[in-house]
């Protein structure tokens, strides 16, 4: 994500860890209720202990995921269903080393589904990026709360 190309279309705040969950509910919020929003792939960028993994499972806990959220590091994508029933990708990026790796989780395929899908570290996957996606950054602030900026 090259910051020329990036505008911000709504910012949120975090201010400490226990607004967490409600700062993932003004996002979510925003994302059903925005005319921008036209993608359902959320890529997520920030430096190592930004908050990527936190904010996630924040989101989902809020879309009512039930199961234990975490980065999926190793495993690169874990899989989650919302309260509704309609399923969450989450992806982890950070540890591959080829786009090769990305296609061989079968990428596309989870891409064009019908789902909502998470990307860390999607700096490493970026050329394969479907067209329209949003980038989200976390941002750290000297005074230890965090900025969240949807944009593109």
């Amino acid at each position: 994500m090259h910051s020329d190309s990036f505008f911000t279309m709504k910012e949120f705040k975090i201010e400490n860890l226990e607004s967490i969950g409600k700062c993932a509910g003004q996002f979510l919020d925003y994302i059903s209720e925005s005319r921008e929003i036209e993608s359902n792939i959320f890529a997520f960028y920030g430096a190592m202990g930004a908050g990527k993994t936190t904010f996630i499972t924040a989101l989902c806990k809020r879309l009512g995921v039930t199961d234990i959220v975490n980065s999926p590091t190793f495993t690169i994508v874990n899989e989650y269903v919302s309260a509704k029933g309609f399923p969450i990708y989450h992806f982890d990026f950070y540890r591959i080393n080829s786009i090769k790796e990305a296609y061989d989780i079968g990428i596309e395929e989870y891409f064009s589904a019908e789902a909502l899908c998470f990307i860390e570290w999607p700096e490493k996957i970026e050329q394969i990026l479907p067209e329209g996606y949003i980038p989200v950054a976390i941002e750290s602030c000297p005074d230890g709360s965090r900025t969240v900026r949807i944009g593109r």
